[in-house]
């Protein structure tokens, strides 16, 4: 059997070497942004999705060694561990092949198979067995027992019959086979529960559906599971002959032909055709069918939490709009708009409540006191939550910039999906303290167009809904999934240490939320930070740790100009070099960009530091602490399409991708409802992903091809020659705009998917981080329809 190593590195294409290294550090405390930005020379430059991959393998490998060490020991403490059967487990590479040969040793309840054999009718099974020449009845004769609850033939025939039903069950290679059958040769039927038809409506797509198992799409397996679990739909799994009772169902052949029974009318064949039947219809057919849809379930959750964590990505690593004065307007009628004034740095300056909706109607004197805080506070943005009133509070903005041009202003509609989260959790509390729950939201739309990443890093991930079947998926894997895109991306993109909450400072590599508290009271007992070095000062923050995070970490305007890039401390030495074999300072080397690119990185090629290494450092120097993320912008959406009555199809709109799924993409055009561009629709050339052509946060270009109004159904287009009426999507997907464009609705979403805010008003996003910051609460919108 090849080592973890080993197997990883095959499966990822790699040498072993890189493997085993790359485990070494992880062991050793190492964290993947670390090791993957750091240590290139080491790791063979494996980037961060290998890394995340193989830390993932290396998981479940060592869980699968640990549990092939406990079946090993369990079987030799019965002292039934034969040399052929180590083999076998040793060997086993999958969880399924490995409790597949356990199942026969697996201690369990005293089964009817075990009764019979303690009354001594093994033998009399095994007769049989060997020699179907051998007249049933007359044999059990001889076996009856009534004292041991086998008082005549019959009973004793159904004793046997159990004894040979449980060897055949559990027989290892048996089990292999026929799972790999019913996968191979399996189809997947779906039907719905008589009387659910009304009550299951949003099913219908599959109230009688069927199609190859093991070609059932992620989003099409969770919306059967989701139907089935609501009691509306029921599923089997059936191959030819299932439904044809003059037929041998398919699994009692492959049993007949595995253990050689054929009926060739010997007196016992007969009997042993009924312990096939048997074995599969009562011991096989069921465990073998839940193993399936389990396996289905796996791969689908396993789907839709990459979509989920592909769509998390793109919408931490949004365009920032940067530290501009912003105004933020969470919408709400009756309780008015709140307002909160946030300056450059994302610090609260002013806050109150505006009422220009009805029913108070306040419209001019809102605009009047907006203008007012505007000049006072020099903004420059104005974010507008996208919940109820949203639509009708961008009105206002944009009235207020029509009636004062001379400000400069410019409006945008972000998402507000988890703010209310944000805004009763713990930190806020203690971040805002002095603030009403209602004007915090309004804190966190402002600040997360300021800078998404940074606002966003506050809220638990999951509560931010831009994925597909979210509460359907295994929450432990997804939460850990999410958490390393979180982590990866907050990394990806640096820490300013002088201004960074402590939300934000936790997923930074190596600190803990404990670190990340003592670095911000350090911050506050001590002043801003002016190098990197004081962080060896931060209680609990020793030398491992400060590997770990420092090179994450920017000083903006501190000691050292070093401490503003991605220059890891350890490395500072090779920079000084570079400056001393050209006689300058460090700081006439940095941004240099024309010296810089006259190098050769061979020449500082050190035993610490490698050529992949030294590159880094050029390219980092050429102009640090970067900025990875695209620049900010401004769309605009079609004045006067504000609802679905306003869609006429054909219509050309810009509008913003809020979520991507398997199937396709879902579009914010303004109308409070998403429509969907289905995967075929997205371009000319034939796709596998959608997100080879757009991902969240995109600004598109989209035809109107078909709207359905009672269904709140809208169909997109981005192939711009196709003409309204042509065939769209298929019936199996069509199912899923209803369900799970997005289908992931967050806990607590400000009020998204959870009644209140849901489909009011929806305002329409005015720029590429604006659009995408739109997908949790359009996400969260979809997930009951």
């Amino acid at each position: 059997m090849n080592s973890i190593s080993q197997r990883i590195a095959d499966e990822l294409g790699v040498r072993e070497q890189q493997v085993s290294a790359t485990v070494a550090m992880l062991d050793e405390g190492s964290t993947v942004p670390f090791i993957a930005r750091y240590r290139k020379e080491v790791t063979g430059s494996l980037d961060d999705s290998q890394l995340r991959t193989l830390e993932e393998r290396l998981r479940y490998l060592r869980e699968l060694e640990d549990r092939r060490a406990t079946i090993l020991t369990s079987i030799a403490e019965q002292d039934k561990l034969t040399d052929e059967l180590r083999a076998a487990i040793e060997s086993a590479d999958t969880k399924n092949r490995l409790e597949d040969l356990y199942l026969p040793y697996k201690p369990k309840r005293r089964t009817k198979a075990q009764i019979a054999r303690e009354a001594g009718l093994e033998p009399l099974a095994d007769s049989l067995f060997d020699n179907p020449d051998q007249d049933p009845d007359s044999l059990a004769a001889d076996y009856v027992n009534a004292e041991a609850g086998f008082g005549d033939a019959k009973a004793v025939l159904d004793g046997a019959k159990f004894i040979l039903m449980e060897r055949f069950a559990e027989d290892a290679e048996l089990l292999g086979a026929l799972r790999e059958f019913l996968w191979e040769q399996g189809t997947l039927r779906v039907a719905v529960v008589d009387g659910k038809e009304d009550e299951g409506a949003k099913f219908r797509d599959y109230f009688d559906h069927s199609e190859p198992l093991k070609k059932v799409p992620s989003h099409r397996a969770l919306a059967i599971l989701r139907g089935r679990n609501e009691g509306v739909l029921n599923y089997s799994i059936v191959v030819d002959g299932d439904d044809d009772r003059s037929r041998v169902a398919a699994g009692e052949q492959k049993i007949a032909g595995h253990w050689r029974i054929k009926d060739m009318g010997r007196p016992a064949d007969r009997w042993l055709a009924e312990v096939v039947r048997w074995t599969w219809r009562v011991k096989l057919s069921t465990h073998l069918e839940t193993e399936l849809i389990s396996q289905v379930r796996e791969s689908a959750e396993a789907e839709a939490i990459q979509v989920f964590a592909s769509n998390i990505k793109d919408l931490l690593l949004l365009a920032p709009a940067g530290p501009r004065p912003t105004l933020g307007l969470d919408p709400g009628l009756r309780t008015g708009v709140k307002v909160a004034i946030i300056d450059g740095t994302g610090q609260v300056t002013g806050h109150g409540a505006i009422f220009p909706h009805a029913p108070q109607n306040k419209w001019d004197q809102s605009i009047e006191q907006l203008a007012r805080w505007c000049k006072e506070h020099a903004i420059e943005l104005i974010a507008i939550g996208n919940g109820t009133a949203s639509r009708e509070t961008e009105k206002l903005a944009a009235e207020l910039i029509r009636r004062y041009p001379d400000l400069n202003l410019a409006r945008i509609v972000v998402n507000e999906s988890g703010a209310s989260i944000y805004s009763a959790s713990e930190f806020a509390s203690r971040e805002l303290p002095d603030l009403d729950v209602t004007i915090r939201g309004a804190v966190s739309i402002a600040r997360r167009l300021q800078d998404p990443l940074a606002e966003l890093v506050k809220i638990e991930p999951k509560s931010i809904g831009v994925g597909q079947y979210q509460h359907d998926v295994s929450q432990v894997q997804l939460a850990r999934s999410l958490d390393a895109v979180v982590e990866d991306c907050v990394n990806g993109v640096g820490v300013d240490i002088n201004t960074a909450s402590v939300p934000l400072l936790a997923r930074v590599a190596g600190l803990s939320q404990v670190t990340a508290q003592n670095i911000v009271d350090y911050r506050s007992q001590h002043g801003i930070f002016r190098n990197r070095k004081q962080l060896l000062d931060v209680a609990r923050l020793g030398a491992k740790t400060y590997e770990q995070a420092a090179g994450f970490l920017r000083v903006a305007s501190g000691d050292n100009p070093l401490d503003r890039s991605s220059v890891h401390p350890e490395a500072y030495g090779v920079v000084e070099a570079i400056a001393k074999a050209s006689n300058r300072s460090v700081s006439d080397v940095i941004g240099d960009v024309a010296f810089l690119r006259s190098l050769d990185p061979k020449q500082f090629v050190t035993e610490q530091f490698g050529l992949p290494t030294i590159k880094d450092i050029i390219a980092e120097l050429e102009k640090p602490g970067r900025d990875p993320r695209p620049e900010f912008r401004f769309a605009t959406f079609e004045e006067g399409v504000e609802t679905l009555k306003d869609l006429k199809p054909g219509m050309m709109l810009e509008g913003s991708v809020t979520n991507v799924t398997n199937f396709g993409a879902f579009v914010d055009i303004g109308v409070h409802q998403d429509g969907l561009v289905h995967i075929s629709a997205l371009s000319h050339q034939f796709i596998k992903d959608p997100r080879e052509v757009v991902k969240a946060g995109d600004i598109v270009k989209v035809k109107v091809m078909e709207v359905d109004i009672p269904r709140k159904r809208i169909a997109l287009t981005m192939r711009m020659d196709d003409q309204p009426g042509e065939a769209q999507s298929g019936k199996g997907d069509r199912a899923e705009r209803g369900r799970s464009r997005g289908d992931a609705r967050g806990s607590g979403n400000s009020g998204a998917g959870q009644g209140g805010r849901k489909n009011e008003g929806k305002a329409a996003p005015q720029g590429a981080m604006a659009g995408a910051l739109a997908q949790a609460m359009a996400s969260a919108r979809k997930n009951d329809r």
